[in-house]
C-alpha cells in the first residue's frame, strides 16, 4: 500500500475551526494512491469525511459496525467509517487502534 501525507495547505489558507464534538484524535493524516484522485479532484472532500469520522458519523456502515465503532471509540480499537462516493464507490477511513495514524483508502487496498 502506497501512502500520501496530507500536508496543510500553504498561501496562508486559514484553517477551519477544530470541531468541538471530536471523539478522538486522527494522529497523522494518510491517503492512499488509489483514494487520492477522489479527494484531490474535489469528488468527495477529504476534511469532510475525517470531521464526519471523528464525530461518529460512521457513514454506510450496518448498525452492528456502528455499534462496535461506538464501543471503539470507547474502548481505545480500532475505527472503520465508510463513505460512499459514487453508486459504485465507496472510501474507507480507519483511525489505528492507538490513534496514531488515520488513512482514507479504497476497500479493495486494504
Amino acid at each position: 500500500m502506497h501512502l500520501i501525507e496530507i500536508a496543510p495547505s500553504a498561501g496562508g489558507a486559514t484553517a477551519a475551526p477544530a470541531p468541538t464534538t471530536e471523539l478522538f484524535p486522527l494522529g497523522e493524516l494518510t491517503v492512499t494512491q488509489g483514494a487520492a484522485p477522489y479527494l484531490f479532484s474535489g469528488v468527495i472532500s477529504a476534511f469532510g469525511i475525517l470531521g464526519r469520522h471523528q464525530r461518529g458519523d460512521w457513514g454506510d456502515l450496518c448498525e452492528h459496525d456502528k455499534r462496535c465503532n461506538d464501543h471503539a471509540v470507547r474502548s481505545g480499537a480500532r475505527i472503520l467509517s465508510a463513505y460512499r462516493v459514487d453508486a459504485a464507490t465507496r472510501l474507507w477511513v480507519i483511525t489505528e487502534s492507538d490513534r496514531s495514524v488515520t488513512t482514507i483508502l479504497l476497500p479493495s487496498e486494504y
